[in-house]
C-alpha cells in the first residue's frame, strides 16, 4: 500500500495547506511548541520525542529540523497519513500505527527509554474526558522527570460569551492572512480520494473506521485540560501561547 514520493509530496502539501484554515497562526504554534521542546532538551545529546496524532508528519518534520540531534517517534492511527508521513518526511520519524488511548498504545510505541519530550497538535481533542484522563497518566508514566507535555489545540472558554469572542477572533485572524480562503478538510478528503494511487489505504482506512463513525468529544477548556493533567501526575502546567481560543498549553512532570 505505498505510495510514490510524487503522491506523496502533493497531497502532504495540500494537507499543509488545508490545515491552517483551522489551525489560527499554525506556523508559530509550531515554533513555539519547539521552543519549549528546545528548552527542556537542552544539553541532552539525543532527546526522545513522541508526537502524539501525528498525521502524515508536519510537526514531527519541523522539530526534527529545529533538533537535528532528536529522536521522534510518531503515532497515529489513520493508515493513509501515516502513509503519507513514512514516505514524504521518511527521516523525520519512526511512525508507528496505534489508536491513542486504547488499550495497550504505549507498547506499540516500542520506547527503550523514558521520553523527554510529549507533543501534540489538533489531535486529542477526539478523546473524550476518561480516556484523555487515562492517556495523561499514562504519558506521565512515559515521561523523565522533568519532561513535557505541550498540546496545541483549541481550548474554547467555559462561558459562551467568551467563547463566541475568542473564535471571532480567530475568524478574523484567518481573514486578514487569507488562510480562511484555502482548502477546507471536507474537499482534501474528497479530492484525496478520487487518487488511484490511495484507494488501497482509503479501502484500510474505511475497514478500520468504527461502526457509526465513532468519536466526537467536548472541546474541553484550559481550566478542565489543567485539572485533568494534575490528576495525572503533572506537577505544573501553563498556557505559553494564545491567540483566540487556539493554545499552547505545557505540562511538566515533577522532578
Amino acid at each position: 500500500m505505498g505510495v510514490s514520493m510524487d503522491t506523496a509530496r502533493t497531497w502532504v502539501e495540500r494537507w499543509e495547506r488545508q490545515q491552517r484554515r483551522y489551525a489560527v497562526d499554525r506556523e508559530e504554534r509550531f515554533t513555539v511548541i519547539a521552543d519549549v521542546v528546545e528548552h527542556v532538551t537542552a544539553g541532552r545529546p539525543r532527546p526522545l520525542l513522541l508526537d502524539l496524532g501525528c498525521g502524515p508528519g508536519s510537526l514531527a518534520a519541523r522539530l526534527v529540523r529545529r533538533l537535528p540531534g532528536a529522536e521522534v517517534v510518531a503515532a497515529d492511527m489513520d493508515p493513509l497519513l501515516l502513509e503519507l508521513g513514512r514516505t514524504h518526511h521518511a527521516d523525520a520519524a519512526r511512525y508507528v500505527d496505534t489508536v491513542i488511548g486504547e488499550d495497550g498504545w504505549t507498547a506499540d510505541l516500542g520506547l527503550r527509554r523514558p521520553l523527554d519530550a510529549a507533543v501534540s497538535t489538533t489531535a486529542l481533542h477526539y478523546l473524550d474526558p476518561a480516556t484523555l484522563l487515562d492517556t495523561y497518566r499514562s504519558l506521565a508514566a512515559l515521561l523523565r522527570p522533568g519532561g513535557v507535555l505541550v498540546n496545541g489545540d483549541h481550548f474554547p472558554p467555559e462561558s459562551a460569551p467568551c467563547s463566541a469572542l475568542t473564535a471571532r477572533v480567530g475568524r478574523r485572524r484567518a481573514e486578514r492572512t487569507g488562510t480562511h480562503a484555502d482548502e477546507d478538510w471536507t474537499s482534501w478528503w474528497r479530492e484525496a480520494a478520487r487518487d488511484p494511487e490511495l484507494a488501497d489505504l482509503f479501502a484500510e482506512r474505511e475497514r478500520r473506521r468504527p461502526a457509526g463513525g465513532g468519536g466526537g468529544t467536548e472541546a474541553l477548556s484550559v481550566r478542565r485540560h489543567t485539572e485533568l493533567l494534575h490528576t495525572a501526575g503533572f506537577g505544573h502546567v501553563t498556557t505559553v501561547w494564545q491567540f483566540g481560543d487556539s493554545c499552547v498549553l505545557a505540562a511538566v512532570k515533577n522532578q
